[in-house]
């Protein structure tokens, strides 16, 4: 299993999003989940309304590019209208390979899929049946009011080969203890094929995979 570092390796809420939370968690090789949106016509990090001080994307893909290309960086898009801009910058990209785009709309993830571009679609207690799976490199597993180890949509992406992604209970304010310990306690906790995104790294890396 992979983790995927919610807005970068933060250690104050302030950290988020910003290319010291992202080198910190690339340099402990952990995977970035983090937030793309357009500023003036260039693509920027940041979940909200961007400001002048957002980190550029062609920032942190530099910074990937340096210090992990092979780390997975999952880019929660914000915004309709960004696939031309994505696809030229992925282009250049060394890593381009472990980067994929997820949270679109159906109309978008067609036009990512036209692109080129890597993407995940997503299944949820509410999202039974994910947008255009057949075309997907994985499968993003939220899990808003009910954990995702309780159902069987883990076990059967894995089985089949696909990428999953599991959202950790903590990012929609909930208690992860009770989900963490079914996914150590799983025969999916070692999968090359599976990632946590979280916001507490240290913590899952030792309660789920530690021996």
């Amino acid at each position: 299993m992979q983790l995927l570092c919610h807005r970068g390796y933060w250690t104050r809420p302030e950290e988020k999003n910003t290319l010291p939370a992202f080198a910190r968690a690339l340099e402990a090789g952990h995977g970035i989940e983090t937030d793309v949106r357009d500023r003036a016509g260039e693509l920027v990090v940041s979940h909200d309304p961007a400001t002048a001080e957002a980190p550029r994307l062609s920032e942190l893909l530099a910074l990937h590019a340096r210090l992990n290309p092979r780390a997975p960086l999952a880019l929660n898009i914000k915004a309709d209208g960004l696939s031309p801009l994505l696809a030229a910058a992925l282009r250049a990209h060394p890593g381009a390979a472990a980067c994929f785009c997820f949270d679109m709309s159906a109309p978008e993830t067609l036009r990512y899929r036209r692109d080129g571009l890597r993407f995940f679609t997503r299944q949820s207690e509410f999202e039974p049946d994910p947008v255009l799976l057949a075309d997907a490199a994985g499968v993003w597993l939220d899990c808003f009011e009910r954990d995702w180890i309780e159902d069987s949509h883990l076990a059967a992406r894995l089985s089949a080969g696909r990428e999953a992604a599991l959202v950790s209970p903590e990012l929609h304010g909930r208690d992860p203890a009770t989900a963490w310990a079914r996914l150590a306690a799983s025969p999916w906790r070692h999968h090359e094929h599976l990632l946590l995104c979280t916001d507490r790294p240290a913590n899952a890396r030792t309660t789920i995979l530690a021996p």
